[in-house]
């Protein structure tokens, strides 16, 4: 199966399995009337409504490049990530609404063992599910799958939490342990959301990357070093399946432009090579001697 094909295999489990557990999960609290399963059924109404966006988003940001987009289509990937975080943020505040609403107004409790075997259910499918997800994104350095891996995992510890609570209810009779348990699994899918919000603006802002910024230093020190060149002006930004880099090559006066190609050539292809996923490098080709006197006359005021 080729790449593309697995990525959107990925996306077309995900959104199958989303739609179970919402049916399962919204049948549960039917029958029992449990805020803390209505938290989780709410969760999942979002995942599905994301699902759908990030489905979509993925075949957007495969598509190749055209005449509109000449760098591809890959930063709807932030853009998707961006607003599944929002969506989860939004579930939480209902959920605290609901719960906080449930509690005040007088909480009836039924069929308590019931709903439990369903939620235990759901949580272990989407514990498998959103492990497959993050492998891969992973594999494949798609931002979307990864996005969609980790709130499906947090459908799966909101389920898990929801267990919890519906156990206590069930083993103290305290009633009240189920909109705390609501509470508690909304900060957590709180926390989740606003992760990813932060990740989708870090990504569209062009935020640097530290650790592959050094990974990139190490890499041209090791290849222009051994060639006797040098760099500067290195660049590199993350588009969602794809890396750009670009970097200027200091060659000595006088290297054969057929030579210079070849090393620099031979640089992009090792710099593809030590990073995963599709990797796009550009390099500016520079004499090194004349150098700061050819940029200083480009950069003086035209008739100086």
């Amino acid at each position: 199966m080729s790449e593309i094909r697995q990525q959107r295999f990925a996306m077309r489990l995900s959104l199958a399995v989303g739609l179970l557990m919402l049916i399962a999960k919204w049948y549960a609290y039917s029958i029992t009337d449990s805020a803390a399963i209505l938290s989780d059924a709410a969760e999942s109404v979002v995942h599905v409504a994301a699902v759908g966006f990030a489905a979509f988003s993925l075949w957007l940001s495969l598509r190749p490049a055209d005449s509109s987009h000449l760098y591809g289509h890959d930063r709807v990937s932030f853009f998707s990530a961006g607003m599944e975080g929002l969506l989860i943020v939004l579930a939480a505040v209902y959920i605290v609404y609901e719960a906080v609403l449930r509690w005040v107004t007088g909480l009836e409790l039924q069929n308590l063992g019931t709903g439990t075997l369903f939620v235990a259910g759901a949580a272990l499918i989407n514990l498998a599910l959103g492990l497959y997800l993050l492998g891969q994104g992973k594999r494949h350095r798609s931002l979307i799958l990864v996005a969609n891996g980790k709130h499906v995992l947090t459908d799966s510890w909101t389920s898990l939490g929801v267990v919890v609570g519906l156990v206590l209810v069930l083993w103290t009779g305290w009633l009240p342990f189920d909109p705390i348990l609501a509470m508690v699994v909304a900060g957590n899918i709180l926390w989740s959301g606003v992760k990813l919000v932060r990740e989708s603006v870090g990504g569209l802002m062009d935020e640097s990357d530290p650790v592959m910024h050094r990974k990139l230093v190490v890499l041209l020190d090791e290849q222009s070093g051994r060639r006797g060149l040098s760099y500067h002006e290195l660049r590199h930004r993350n588009s969602g399946n794809n890396r750009w880099v670009e970097f200027h090559l200091l060659f000595p006066c006088g290297t054969a432009i057929e030579v210079a190609h070849q090393h620099a050539t031979a640089i992009e292809a090792a710099i593809k090579a030590a990073l995963p996923g599709v990797v796009t490098v550009t390099t500016h080709l520079e004499p090194r001697e004349v150098h700061d006197e050819v940029h200083r006359g480009l950069d003086e005021p035209h008739g100086r």
